[in-house]
C-alpha cells in the first residue's frame, strides 16, 4: 500500500452504554457520544402489501431466465399471483398454461412459447424452431464466478502499488464503526474473505464489515424496523479497501464492469458509506431467497428484474423500502447494494483491515 495513503487509525474500548457499542474506527482516539436508538416507536409500515403465499415446489426448476449465455435479452419465467408468466425485457408478461405433464404454453407472445418441464438437461423453452436451455447462474460453484485475465494473487500485487484518485477535500474525518458489535441481530457472511466469491479466493485479510458512524447508526435503525416483522440483517460487505476495488476492476471481463467499480473513481465502498446486505429468518437464522444471488453479474440482480416468485420480490422490496426509509438508496444493478446518504462527505481509503484496529 502506498504509504501516502496509510492513516493512523486505531480502535479504542467503547462505552458499554453505548448502543453502538466498541468497533469504533477514527482517526482520534476519542469515542463520539452516540444518540440512543429507540425501539418501539411508530413507524410506517414497510411491508409492500401482504406477503405472498410460497410457490408449489414443482414449479422452481421453471422459474428463471432462458437462452444462451451471449443474449443479453433472455426469455423469463415467473410467478405472479399464483400463475406462471412468460416475458422479456420491456414486454408485457403472458400467462402460461399447462397442456401436459411436463408441458406449458403461452400462444399470446409474438412466437409460440412451450415450455418442457423435464429433461436431460433440465427445462427447456421453445420458441419457434429455437430451443432455449435455462440458465443456472451459480450451478457449479454456488455463487457467481469469473475468470480473471491474469491470477488474482498478481493483481493484488499491482493494486497494493498503485495509489488512489486524488481528490480535493475538504472531508470528514473517517470514523468506522464495526457493525458485528452494534447488536445480536446483525449477522456477517463476508465472501470476500472466503473463496465463496466470484474469484474463487480471499481478497479479504479479515471478515470485518464497517460503516461511517451515520451509516452505521441508520442501519440499526433499519434493524429495529426489520425485527417486529421477523427479520435480521446479513452482511455481505461494507467499507473495502481501495486497492481491492483495483483487483475487483482488474479481474472482471468488460461484460461485468456494470457491476464493479471504476479505481479510478473510487466506490462507495471505499469510503465506508456503502453495505451490501440481505435478510434472514429470524426464526431459522437462514438467509431470505432473493430473486438472485448475491454478488451475481446476470440480470437478476437488477433492482427490477421482474422474475423469481411473488414472494422472492416481496422480500427484494422490503429490504429496499426499509433502506430508504433511513436514507440508503439502492444502486440501479445490485439488489443487495445501498450507499447512505453522505458519502459524497468522506474521502476514499485505502486502509487494509489488519491496519484498522
Amino acid at each position: 500500500m502506498d504509504e501516502s495513503h496509510r492513516m493512523p487509525l486505531s480502535v479504542p474500548r467503547a462505552r458499554r452504554a453505548s448502543p453502538l457499542r466498541a468497533g469504533v474506527l477514527a482517526t482520534s482516539v476519542a469515542l463520539a457520544s452516540v444518540a440512543p436508538l429507540a425501539r418501539g416507536v411508530a413507524q410506517q409500515d414497510l411491508r409492500p402489501g401482504p406477503r405472498p403465499p410460497d410457490v408449489p415446489a414443482q414449479w422452481m426448476p421453471l422459474i428463471g431466465d432462458y437462452g444462451p449465455p451471449s443474449d443479453s435479452n433472455p426469455w423469463i419465467v415467473l410467478e405472479r399471483g399464483g400463475a406462471l408468466f412468460v416475458t422479456q425485457k420491456g414486454g408485457e408478461p403472458e400467462a402460461l398454461a399447462r397442456r401436459g405433464p411436463d408441458t406449458y404454453s403461452a400462444a399470446g407472445t409474438p412466437s409460440p412459447v412451450v415450455l418442457h418441464a423435464r429433461g436431460a438437461a433440465g427445462a427447456t423453452m421453445v420458441v419457434g424452431q429455437l430451443a432455449l436451455p435455462r440458465r443456472d447462474y451459480v450451478a457449479e460453484t454456488g455463487s457467481y464466478t469469473v475468470r480473471p485475465p491474469r491470477p488474482v494473487a498478481q493483481l493484488r500485487e499491482d493494486a497494493l502499488r498503485a495509489s488512489p484518485p486524488v481528490e480535493a477535500g475538504p472531508f470528514r474525518a473517517p470514523d468506522l464503526v464495526d457493525l458485528a458489535r452494534l447488536d445480536p441481530a446483525i449477522h456477517l457472511d463476508v465472501r470476500y474473505a472466503t473463496s465463496r466469491n466470484f474469484l474463487r479466493t480471499p481478497v479479504y485479510t479479515e471478515a470485518r464489515a464497517l460503516l461511517q458512524r451515520p451509516a452505521a447508526e441508520a442501519l440499526v435503525r433499519v434493524l429495529h424496523k426489520l425485527e417486529p416483522l421477523g427479520y435480521g440483517l446479513l452482511i455481505h460487505d461494507a467499507y473495502r479497501p481501495w486497492y481491492v476495488t483495483k483487483i475487483f476492476w482488474d479481474a472482471t471481463p468488460p461484460a461485468g464492469k456494470i457491476f464493479v467499480a471504476d479505481p479510478a473513481q473510487g466506490s462507495r465502498h471505499n469510503r465506508g458509506c456503502a453495505v451490501d446486505l440481505t435478510l434472514y429468518d429470524l426464526g431459522t437464522g437462514k438467509a431470505i431467497t432473493m430473486p438472485g444471488t448475491y454478488d451475481e453479474m446476470s440480470p437478476r440482480s437488477f433492482p427490477t428484474y421482474p422474475g423469481g416468485t411473488s414472494v422472492q420480490r416481496w422480500h427484494r422490496d422490503l429490504l429496499r423500502a426499509a433502506m430508504e426509509s433511513e436514507g440508503f438508496t439502492v444502486y440501479e444493478a445490485e439488489w443487495w447494494h445501498f450507499d447512505y446518504k453522505d458519502w459524497k462527505e468522506y474521502p476514499i481509503l485505502n486502509v487494509p483491515f489488519e491496519k484498522l484496529r
